[in-house]
Parts: C-alpha cells; structure tokens; sequence
C-alpha cells in the first residue's frame, strides 16, 4: 500500500494518488461482528495492496442511513461521498478508485462504473474545499 500523503503534498497539491476515507463507524448491517465500516475499510485496504491508493480511517460522516460511507478525493478533483457500500464490494471499489483517478475532474459517469456501484454517490463536493481542508 502507498504511503499516506505528508502535509506538504496535500498543502501544495503535489500527491498523485487518489484517497479514499472509509467511515469505521458505520453500524448498518447486523449480525456484524464491530463495525461493518471497520470491516469496510480492511476490505478496501487489502484490494488496495500494490495499488497507487491511499486509504483512511475516519470516524462519522453523518450519513447514517446511507449504510456505509466513504468519501473519495485527490487534488484538483471533486470529492465524492459515497454510500451503500459493503466490504464484499471492495475490489469494485478499487476499481472505481482507478477510474477516478484516471478522469480529469473526478468525475466517473455512472455508465462507467462496476455495475455494484450504480447507486453509491450521496453527494460531491468541489475541489476548492478539499484544497482548503485541515491536515488530518
């Protein structure tokens, strides 16, 4: 897996690489040993392996009765908040990843994506605010 982005990169919008905030506190399923976010991002993370991702904790983004939820971002792109999404569509979601990171604006039209993911995107957010965020 890549290395997280140092502040610098992030502050002057030098990284190459596309991340991915998992939510790990996501509870939707049940019969979920933990958090099924939790679950969530160790899926991600393991098909993220040898990838050019960077993949993250994060805790709530208060978008509860969506399932899980993650929010995708790179510089210079829109950020994406995604929900519905279940560790067993990880690779999907990988996938996904690459596309985005391949477009440029971020934007992947819903024809291009997995067909899992036809109705994961809750909302985006400019890249404008992205750029003005707080390290983390």
């Amino acid at each position: 897996m890549a290395e997280p982005l140092t502040y610098s990169e992030r502050d002057t919008g030098q990284a190459s690489r596309p991340c991915i905030h998992v939510c790990v506190t996501c509870r939707k399923a049940e019969g979920i040993d933990g958090p099924m976010g939790g679950n969530l991002h160790d899926a991600i993370l393991a098909s993220a392996e040898g990838h050019n991702v960077d993949v993250r904790k994060v805790e709530c983004l208060s978008a509860c009765s969506s399932g899980c939820t993650a929010v995708v971002s790179m510089p210079g792109k829109w950020a994406w908040l995604l929900g519905r999404l279940t560790p067993e569509k990880s690779d999907d979601i990988l996938e996904y990843l690459k596309l985005y990171e391949a477009s440029r604006t971020g934007t992947v039209m819903p024809s291009k994506r997995p067909a899992s993911l036809s109705d994961m995107v809750l909302g985006r957010i400019p890249a404008s605010l992205i750029a003005l965020q707080e390290p983390s």
